[in-house]
């Protein structure tokens, strides 16, 4: 990176921009991860015990959750909520990053953009609470249904997770279908072309094309959609009901009601290890690296 950036700016600049990610990483990354990783390792104490006898390293805050039924659910419930958050954005953004990419005119193309990024120049607590008001029990989509007759009574769309996977789809959309619209738009033409012209049908084009060719793109997309959709605390909070608590919640619970910010950040800290491994995991699944996810 240093050869790269000396040739582009010269060696003093390219120094002092290598310092300066140096210091943003020391200071914005790696110590607040350090804290939280010794916060986590410590009980709660009053003030006046911190440092005496009782305060040592322990792995009491992290076998809480596994002692408590309720929070334990929770952590495995979130991991599979995010998991099929990811999936449905991908099935929605797939489809979507080919148009952009491969059909569409370039006048079309950057209409469809403008219109996906336009929204996001709004809050996301706003764009969450939107959908909140969409798909509340007299909110305009059970109006529209049942004046279209197909329901005969307003349904309750916010009573479960429902809500709160179509919330997260919409407001992670964007880190799905850039990447993935990146790397089609990379695609010669002429494969595509050459597959159809021996037979290949739209399913097996894509299947052996597209998708072999595409998989950084999406290796990228799944990455950040999951580790946003772990991580989310907004959407669940405004869109969930009381029966579908996320992590996040149980998180902010112990720092900021809770008043226990070692236990706290024991679970923030088995929420990221969660979110590594998944990461880890999808990269060897689509057999990439970190090399392919940067470009």
């Amino acid at each position: 990176m240093f050869r790269q950036l000396r040739a582009r700016f010269g060696g003093p600049l390219a120094a002092a921009v290598l310092t300066l990610l140096g210091i943003w990483l020391i200071v914005m990354v790696t110590l607040p991860q350090l804290q939280m990783i010794d916060y986590s390792l410590r009980p709660n104490l009053l003030p006046a015990q911190v440092g005496g006898p009782e305060d040592g390293w322990t792995l009491a805050n992290y076998a809480t959750l596994f002692a408590n039924d309720i929070h334990r659910a929770i952590f495995f419930k979130t991991l599979w909520s995010s998991v099929l958050v990811t999936l449905l954005t991908l099935a929605v953004s797939y489809p979507l990053a080919w148009y952009l990419a491969k059909v569409a005119t370039p006048r079309q193309a950057a209409l469809c953009i403008l219109l996906l990024i336009v929204p996001f120049w709004i809050n996301e607590i706003l764009r969450t609470y939107s959908w909140f008001i969409i798909l509340a029990f007299r909110g305009p989509l059970n109006e529209v249904l049942m004046m279209l007759g197909l329901i005969d009574r307003p349904i309750r769309f916010l009573s479960g997770d429902g809500g709160v996977m179509v919330g997260m789809v919409y407001a992670y959309i964007l880190f799905m279908v850039f990447p993935v619209y990146n790397a089609i738009e990379s695609l010669d033409d002429n494969q595509v072309r050459a597959a159809r012209d021996l037979g290949a049908g739209t399913v097996r084009t894509h299947r052996r094309i597209v998708i072999p060719h595409a998989k950084p793109g999406i290796a990228t997309g799944c990455i950040m959609t999951f580790m946003l959709a772990a991580g989310s605390y907004a959407v669940p909070a405004l869109l969930g009901s009381p029966g579908s608590r996320w992590f996040t919640q149980i998180i902010y619970n112990w720092f900021f009601e809770g008043g226990n910010w070692n236990q706290g950040a024991a679970y923030a800290f088995l929420l990221l290890v969660l979110c590594i491994g998944f990461m880890s995991l999808v990269m060897k699944v689509f057999k990439v690296g970190l090399g392919d996810i940067a470009r």
